[in-house]
């Protein structure tokens, strides 16, 4: 590796061509770095500074056949292009105000070409994809067609602004951008790891997305031929199925999502790559095989994202998917579509898996229970699935759950479904749309449908409506309002309003006006009120319960699936040698107290002792003759102990998990123990 100190028209003053490999991304500067600079250009001008330094360019050196240097910019783009659109539109200024001391012809012939090379060689700088089409145009001054669309652009017409508004004048901006300093590293490709100098590399740019270190980590170790070969028919559409305004942070979440379906656990965000390269050198794959299992998985990841594919009642389930926001069950569902695709599972299992998952999650979010942790739970399953009875042990995996894993069973998600708000819910359309157009087969289009509430929010009812609701109206109306039984669609909200019940079946677009399947018992009746909200409650909850089914086994089904579980012993508090009435209170006492930090939080009697977990056990309790001792799941350096309860047993062997060690011999001291068992329960990773 040699470093030089430059500047910016020295770096772009010989005969050099800088080239951007085509795994580099895109040209990504917004105009919020592009301000950064200007007002750095413009600084440096002001209090008359020698010059600024902007950062390091890291090229790796080839001679090309002409003799000529050819220089593969492993880490700088962006701020190299930057400066050279700066180049191009001062000298587009100077072009057509000649007498401002600025010679366009010097920075075209000097900075933007190499006037006797022909073809793309004659350009100094030559980016990749669809920004090199942008640059050579604003270069040449050619016309720049409606249809291509990059930063370039955007970055051009700044700086031309800038120019214009005349903060600087032409010829200081001109001395002011010679003054710009940079390092100029090159790398010996006999000596130096480029990618490992890519990624220490600090930049004062943009951060590189996970998808942009795990790009050029594949592709940039290959030689020039397999590299074009694999960017274009592999890697280059695999990006194009995350084709959309937030891109990089789409494909960012895939490649979490693909590392946590591949190993079981979900890498820390911050830990995306490491754990990329990590699995591919344990992997045993090369480079093509990985970007194409890579492009397999995108594939199955795009299609549930964008609500894709030629079997309708797939793209339906990726439609309710989406309709729930249930990005969370990724991980194993790209497992479960690429097992169909390998023929362990018809497309009609899959289907069922796919409903059985929208189950859970639409069950759940009815019943009011915490999300936490859900990520965890579709993280691990793939560990549970059999292949030879595929479809019963996802159900077997299911039944089973609870407490914060619970699959509510139909008595529970009807106890809730019938009588929650369900109007607040943001799953609110979603469930009102799905009742409607299940087992339809003239589906509505819900787009210029709305909520209708059939008794009105408005507190001040009419005389009609207290008249039908009776006496105790206000109660009826407070307890009824947003649930599941007085809430329906309809494309005449505004018009209905607070309109008594008579008005709203009879007006034009009332409810004997519809087609839709949610009022089929609305219409046969007359008046409304506590009554028929229940009774069509009722039954819009037997159709919920098959929309949103539980999964369902025989015993003997299920039975191989249980018997691990009931050979294993079962304790209770009473299993506990040491028990007596005095640790009992305490125990109780601490017990309520830890059970309340969460609804997820779940105890469990072991052999020797009580675990609490959340994600993992955070506290784990012990009962003595005279005391409870709890094994507080933390670093004992990490612990914060204002009463100096806590003892360090890193390293001594103990029964329950953790550094930590806390004694509770009495109630005064259950608030200070708390205060160290809260400090674990915070640690735990439960989103």
């Amino acid at each position: 590796m040699n470093a030089f100190k430059s500047n910016i028209y020295k770096y772009l003053g010989g005969t050099c061509q800088y080239l951007i490999p085509l795994y580099q991304r895109t040209y990504s500067w917004e105009r919020e770095q592009c301000a950064r600079l200007w007002s750095d250009i413009v600084n440096l001008h002001t209090t008359h500074k020698e010059g600024h330094f902007v950062g390091s360019i890291v090229r790796i050196d080839e001679d090309s056949a002409a003799g000529s240097t050819l220089a593969m910019i492993i880490d700088g783009q962006q701020r190299l292009t930057t400066l050279t659109l700066l180049l191009v539109a001062l000298r587009d200024y100077a072009a057509v105000h000649s007498d401002y001391g600025v010679n366009p012809n010097k920075i075209n012939d000097t900075l933007l070409l190499n006037q006797y090379e022909t073809g793309n060689a004659k350009y100094k700088l030559l980016l990749t994809q669809s920004d090199r089409e942008a640059l050579i145009k604003k270069i040449e001054n050619a016309p720049i067609p409606d249809t291509l669309k990059s930063r370039v652009l955007d970055t051009y017409v700044f700086f031309a602004g800038q120019i214009a508004k005349g903060e600087i004048a032409p010829s200081d901006l001109y001395d002011a951008i010679g003054k710009l300093q940079i390092v100029d590293i090159v790398l010996d490709r006999q000596y130096d790891d480029p990618q490992a100098i890519f990624e220490s590399l600090n930049s004062t740019g943009m951060d590189l997305k996970d998808s942009d270190l795990i790009r050029n980590y594949l592709l940039m170790g290959l030689d020039s031929a397999t590299q074009a070969d694999v960017y274009h028919n592999i890697w280059r559409p695999t990006e194009r199925l995350f084709d959309c305004k937030h891109q990089s942070e789409l494909l960012d979440n895939f490649f979490r999502d693909y590392l946590t379906m591949k190993l079981g656990r979900i890498p820390r965000k911050n830990e995306v790559y490491k754990e990329f390269r990590a699995y591919h050198n344990g992997s045993g794959l090369t480079i093509r095989d990985l970007c194409q299992d890579i492009y397999s998985f995108a594939k199955h990841y795009s299609d549930m994202y964008f609500v894709r594919s030629d079997d309708a009642v797939l793209k339906s389930l990726y439609g309710d998917m989406k309709a729930i926001r249930m990005e969370v069950a990724y991980p194993f569902l790209l497992k479960v579509n690429n097992d169909r695709d390998k023929g362990l599972i018809s497309t009609e299992e899959l289907c069922e898996i796919l409903l059985l998952c929208v189950s859970y999650v639409l069950r759940r979010a009815v019943c009011d229970i915490p999300t936490n942790s859900l990520n965890k739970t579709f993280a691990t399953m793939k560990n549970d699935i059999k292949p030879s009875d595929y479809l019963n042990s996802v159900k077997a995996f299911f039944i089973p759950l609870d407490s914060y894993k619970e699959f509510p069973d139909d008595r529970r998600f009807l106890d809730a479904f019938l009588t929650r708000d369900i109007y607040h819910m943001n799953r609110c359309g979603y469930i009102l749309v799905r009742l409607e157009n299940w087992d339809n087969k003239s589906a509505v289009n819900a787009e210029k449908l709305t909520i209708e509430h059939i008794i009105p929010q408005n507190p001040h009812l009419s005389a009609d409506w207290v008249s039908a609701l009776g006496s105790n109206w206000s109660e009826i109306q407070k307890k009824y309002l947003h649930t599941i039984g007085n809430l329906t669609l309809t494309a005449y909200n505004s018009e209905m309003s607070d309109s008594s019940f008579a008005d709203k079946l009879t007006m034009d677009g009332g409810f004997r006006q519809s087609a839709l399947r949610l009022n089929k018992y609305v219409v046969t009746q007359s008046t409304w009120g506590e009554v028929q909200v229940n009774e069509r409650a009722a039954q819009l909850g037997e159709a919920a319960k098959k929309v949103w089914p539980y999964p369902t086994l025989t015993e003997a089904e299920l039975a191989p699936y249980r018997k691990q579980d009931e050979a294993a012993p079962k304790y209770t508090l009473e299993s506990y040698q040491y028990l007596n009435a005095y640790n009992r209170i305490l125990f109780e006492k601490l017990n309520t107290r830890i059970l309340n930090l969460g609804t997820y939080v779940k105890r469990e009697f072991k052999k020797l002792y009580i675990a609490y977990k959340a994600d993992t056990n955070f506290v784990d309790v012990t009962i003595q003759s005279s005391r409870l001792r709890l094994a507080i799941n933390m670093k004992f350096a990490d612990v914060i102990d204002p009463k100096g309860i806590c003892k360090d047993v890193t390293g001594v062997g103990r029964w329950g998990n953790g550094d930590v060690e806390v004694g509770l011999d009495s109630l005064d001291g259950l608030d200070d123990v708390m205060v160290i068992i809260e400090q674990a329960f915070r640690l735990q990773d439960v989103e």
